[in-house]
């Protein structure tokens, strides 16, 4: 006979009750379904007990019974889609192995989807009908967890967690693709996205007994279980609006808004004036050496290519990076990322995944070296000794007591970035996964798993050259050359206006301001992150120097315009030069993501 239903008990160290569960299962399923027409599967979620033995003794001496083994923890929701991929029913059923819900209301489960009235069934606990006999370290969490869902994500179910569901198998199966979570969140997403798909579900009221401790975590489950919702309703209602057009809108909106509040404030004539009166030998000196940091660019991109296995000349590879800026500096977003991949692949035959990890690798060693240079010299100001290590020796009052201040959380976060950065650098060198190890011990959830791989890539785009130690050392000391210069040009561009500070604090926090700067610039706001860097340089140097805000204002627009049009002018005889279209190379590169690109050869 054709197996029409499919059971699936998710089963995690359930030794003491396992065997019991099955057999009440199948005579359940047996009173009201015929002979064979129906089928258990014990989805056996990474045990360290006896759990995999006895299913599969179970499974050798009934047919019925199947036993699908995991080495590892899947969680919850994934223990349960794998099982379901194996299942040859119809009507998909799933609940808890405790039987904490009443099995006289299996039939009404199954029958409601097998009838083909409903796609979806589920049991309620908080459904008027029954009463559900919750201790209150249970009940305030769930009930709590379901408000929340129901009013971020427009959801009509009262109960989502409830261990006692069933599917129609097409309609579970048009879901799992978009179905992120794998663990206690899933059965709670799949919910809410078959509501918006418009399936038909059927929330029905069950007599429910807890038995034994919760597996849920009450503070990591249920504070990733809270993340979810997050993650969902962004999904759902932020990101469909996101679209870079309106990001663009949206973040030149904010920054003009910003500008219009400060005018209530800042004096701009007085910033004018400062600008006209700045000496333009040095802006051109400042010009000057912005442009010696693009060939050591192209120098480190044939560095990192090389690792890949692609040798091309420092030149071409310059002018890639030039055009890929101008790209960002014209398009909103960051679209000019692509850019770069583009044109490496359409000039060079690079194949697209190898143009996404070098951009990846070069990003990680940008990122490094900027945290690690504002870090080392405020941690090293700091740690001189010196009596008056801000250089406000000469400023009184609450002034100089701010700056000092501020000294000292950046030398805290000094201390933080390094730390950060040589963990990171140990788990690349490492053979062990110690992110994932180290998440896992805060959280299993599917979040933390996100969360995880984020990091994970990070760490495995410095893996990309940390094997090597001569390239890794290569490639970091021109990237410290290339930032170096990037903060040469800023201070070159305050001595245009003629500013009276210490070397030591001008050197000091140029390097903090400028790596601020450039860090605030990753946000797709605006683009070329254009009033980004401007305000985050400004608010610096106005935190922790006594120089007056016209002097700030005016020095970071300056040396931003400066490092701008040294790039523009870069990008377009770039694009002269390798006789490429920037609009056509964004068009071409904005559907292409690394993922999407691996079958390219």
């Amino acid at each position: 006979m054709t197996i029409e239903v499919s059971v699936v008990l998710p089963a995690y160290n359930e030794e003491a009750t396992i065997e019991g569960t099955i057999e009440t299962t199948l005579d359940t399923l047996g009173s009201f379904l015929p002979e064979d027409s129906f089928e258990v599967i014990v989805a056996e979620d990474g045990c360290a007990d006896r759990t995999p033995e006895i299913a599969a003794r179970f499974a050798g001496r009934d047919h019925r019974v199947r036993h699908v083994h995991s080495d590892e923890r899947l969680g919850r929701g994934g223990a349960l889609v794998r099982a379901f991929r194996e299942a040859d029913g119809e009507t998909l059923v799933y609940f808890d192995t405790d039987l904490a819900t009443d099995m006289r209301h299996l039939e009404e489960l199954v029958q409601s989807v097998r009838t083909g009235e409903y796609d979806v069934a589920t049991g309620s606990r908080w459904m008027p009908g029954e009463v559900a006999e919750r201790p209150r370290k249970r009940g305030v969490p769930s009930r709590g967890f379901n408000t929340l869902t129901r009013t971020m994500l427009g959801s009509d179910v009262r109960d989502h967690q409830c261990g006692f569901k069933a599917f129609d198998r097409e309609a579970l199966f048009s879901l799992l693709d978009d179905v992120e979570d794998q663990h206690w969140f899933w059965d709670t997403e799949v919910l809410v996205r078959a509501q918006r798909q418009g399936y038909r579900i059927n929330e029905f009221p069950v007599r429910w007994t807890p038995k034994g401790d919760t597996k849920v975590d009450l503070v990591r489950d249920v504070f990733g279980m809270g993340s979810q919702i997050l993650r969902c309703w962004y999904e759902f209602s932020v990101k469909p609006r996101a679209t870079p057009r309106a990001t663009m809108a949206a973040g030149t909106l904010l920054v003009a808004v910003a500008v219009l509040l400060m005018t209530s404030y800042i004096d701009f004539e007085q910033v004018l004036a400062e600008m006209a009166q700045a000496d333009p030998t040095y802006v051109v000196a400042a010009a000057v050496v912005y442009l010696l940091s693009w060939p050591l660019r192209g120098a480190r991109y044939h560095d990192i290519l090389a690792e890949l296995g692609y040798h091309e000349k420092v030149g071409f590879l310059t002018g890639a990076v030039f055009i890929s800026q101008t790209g960002n500096l014209v398009f909103p977003a960051r679209l000019g990322d692509g850019v770069r991949a583009y044109i490496v692949k359409a000039r060079r035959g690079i194949p697209y995944p190898s143009g996404f990890a070098s951009l990846a690798v070069e990003r990680v060693f940008d990122l490094l070296t900027i945290t690690v240079l504002a870090g080392s010299v405020l941690l090293g100001l700091a740690a001189t000794g010196l009596s008056d290590p801000t250089g406000f020796g000469a400023v009184e009052g609450d002034f100089a007591q701010s700056g000092r201040q501020a000294f000292t959380v950046a030398a805290f976060v000094g201390v933080a970035t390094l730390c950060a950065v040589s963990l990171i650098l140990v788990s690349a060198r490492a053979e062990t996964n110690l992110v994932r190890r180290g998440v896992r011990r805060l959280s299993s959830d599917s979040y933390a798993d996100y969360v995880a791989g984020v990091i994970e890539r990070f760490v495995g785009d410095v893996q990309q050259v940390a094997g090597d130690g001569r390239a890794f050392a290569r490639i970091g000391a021109s990237s410290l050359a290339i930032w170096s210069l990037d903060v040469l040009t800023a201070l070159l561009v305050f001595a245009a206006f003629d500013v009276t500070l210490s070397p030591v604090v001008l050197v000091s926090v140029g390097f903090f301001a400028v790596s601020v700067g450039n860090l605030a610039k990753v946000l797709p706001l605006t683009p070329g992150g254009i009033g980004l860097y401007e305000g985050a340089f400004s608010l610096i140097f106005v935190a922790l120097t006594p120089l007056s805000y016209p002097v700030v204002i005016g020095a970071a627009v300056v040396d931003h315009a400066v490092k701008n049009l040294v790039t523009l002018a870069g990008g377009v005889v770039s694009t002269l030069l390798l006789n490429v279209s920037l609009t056509t190379a964004v068009e071409e590169s904005r559907d292409v993501t690394p993922d999407a690109s691996k079958t390219d050869d």
